[in-house]
């Protein structure tokens, strides 16, 4: 089967681009910056170097092995990618007088059939901080911005392009189609790569993986884990385990939504540890300290539910996606950590089982597409995402009981108005977020001093980038003022109006 391999030099877009290339039926691999070419394939039909946050002048800069040049297939740079391939092939890097982060214009200068079909200038994304002084010898100039002479360049002949800008991200116009020109016009790609297939995949690696032995999973009602649920069902039958944690920092209900779509399995077993959850977190008020400590406790729970099982159990699955994992540790490059997830690396040396992350190469879109294609109930499959440590992450300083009441009732609110508008599956997500200020109010003509909800609703495909929602304002003023009005010790709500970047979606 064809592929395209992105080489990884640390961009936190990598896995981004991975999923624009199998968006467009190419199979996509990502692969250590300092691959050897002789590791490379004959399968692969063209190589992409991702962006970085290192420069080619650092003192022990990233760089891959220059016969990948010599390799006769096409050659993708994005951003720190093009940069390599300036400094390795003869042309000229250095710092630029104005760094270029956001949007910029980009004007075409000549042809190249990178650009087919594209408009002579239109946006893109601009995040670097060294600049192109002077191209290889071989090389033209295809397009540039207001600060980058040479914004995208290409040398027909051997088939290498560069790109300043990042065409992987939803803040370029036509950069899926940048893309797709890049795989069928320049790369001959065949387009065989279909996620049906790819689901018979995952199973039979399960299966092989795990064998006759035993596997638990953290199934939360999400859909991850959901989806692995399924997954695990079908591919190992009675020796799947399945553990739902009530940790008291979930959704209310969730239990008997856990019990609706999965309590027809015969394995399934249900914790109540909301009060040990909390016992662990009074006090906390760092967010990376929330997530590790639940993390921990979580991980703690799952083997003690293993050690009852004795020698059934081998392998804890989780749910663990691809923004899970760039964010938190370097997958294959040298990726700088935005913020851990409780399931992603720095599980315990005592941990009596092995990991089974079945997901972890997918993207968001793609898992519930995987849902769909298992049959698995709309309900399930179009639930927003929701974070691994729950509204812990949503209560921005030290999480109580009274603190959950309140975040939870006024995420029943916002859902319940959101559905009733009609808008639940055009948002990635729209959540509460509690914050640890109280401010001056007047109810019944009275003073009051009362805690701070902020409301956050993005758009996204998949997480890695996302805008805010421009959601009606008569839709906010209801969703205010039911807050307001039915949860007591709330008596301001406000609105977060910033895309992803610069900010995460989620607060903590």
């Amino acid at each position: 089967m064809e592929k395209v391999i992105i080489l990884d030099f640390g961009s936190q877009y990598t896995q981004l681009i991975a999923r624009r290339v199998r968006e467009n039926q190419v199979y996509s691999e990502i692969v250590p910056f300092n691959i050897k070419p002789a590791e490379i394939g004959d399968d692969v039909i063209a190589l992409i170097l991702s962006g970085g946050p290192g420069s080619v002048y650092d003192k022990t800069p990233y760089l891959p092995d220059p016969e990948i040049f010599e390799l006769g297939r096409p050659i993708l740079g994005i951003c720190y990618g093009l940069q390599i391939i300036t400094h390795l092939l003869g042309g000229k890097v250095a710092p630029a007088t104005e760094k270029e982060y956001g949007f910029a214009v980009l004007s075409r200068v000549s042809y190249s059939p990178l650009f087919k079909g594209l408009p002579d200038n239109f946006r893109v994304w601009m995040s670097h901080g060294d600049k192109v002084l002077q191209i290889p010898q071989g090389f033209r100039v295809i397009g540039r911005t207001e600060n980058s002479e040479f914004a995208a360049i290409e040398d027909s002949s051997r088939k290498i392009y560069g790109l300043q800008f990042h065409p992987e991200v939803v803040h370029t116009d036509f950069g899926g189609e940048i893309i797709r020109n890049f795989l069928y016009e320049i790369s001959a790609a065949k387009g065989e790569w279909r996620l049906e297939n790819y689901v018979e995949t995952l199973i039979k690696n399960i299966k092989n993986q795990v064998g006759k032995n035993g596997v638990i999973l953290a199934l939360s009602g999400g859909v991850d884990s959901s989806v692995v649920a399924t997954l695990l069902e079908r591919a190992v039958g009675e020796n799947f385990y399945p553990i739902f944690i009530n940790t008291g920092l979930l959704k209310y209900g969730e239990e008997k939504r856990i019990e609706k779509y999965f309590g027809h399995l015969k394995n399934l077993r249900i914790v109540n540890a909301e009060q040990n959850f909390l016992n662990a977190l009074r006090g906390i008020e760092d967010p990376e300290r929330k997530r590790k400590i639940i993390g921990e406790k979580f991980i703690e729970l799952f083997r003690d539910e293993a050690l009852k099982l004795k020698d059934r159990i081998k392998f804890l699955a989780q749910g663990t996606l691809y923004p899970d994992v760039i964010e938190s540790t370097p997958v294959v490059g040298p990726s700088e950590t935005i913020k851990s997830h409780h399931n992603v690396g720095g599980l315990p040396d005592w941990l009596p089982f092995e990991l089974l992350e079945p997901l972890r190469m997918l993207f968001k879109d793609e898992v519930r597409e995987i849902g769909r294609i298992l049959g698995m109930p709309k309900e399930l499959i179009r639930r927003h995402p929701f974070p691994g440590p729950g509204f812990a992450i949503r209560i921005v300083g030290e999480v109580t009981q009274n603190r959950l009441d309140i975040v939870k009732r006024a995420d029943v609110i916002i859902e319940e108005e959101i559905k009733r508008a009609g808008l639940y599956d055009e948002l990635w997500q729209i959540f509460p977020v509690l914050l640890p200020i109280k401010t001056v109010g007047v109810m019944g003509d009275r003073r009051t001093y009362a805690f701070v909800v902020a409301i956050r609703a993005v758009y996204s495909v998949d997480g890695m980038t996302a805008d805010w929602a421009r959601l009606p304002y008569d839709l906010l003023a209801k969703i205010s003022s039911r807050i307001v009005n039915e949860i007591s010790g709330i008596n301001r709500v406000v609105y977060d109006i910033t895309s992803k970047p610069p900010a995460t979606i989620e607060w903590e």
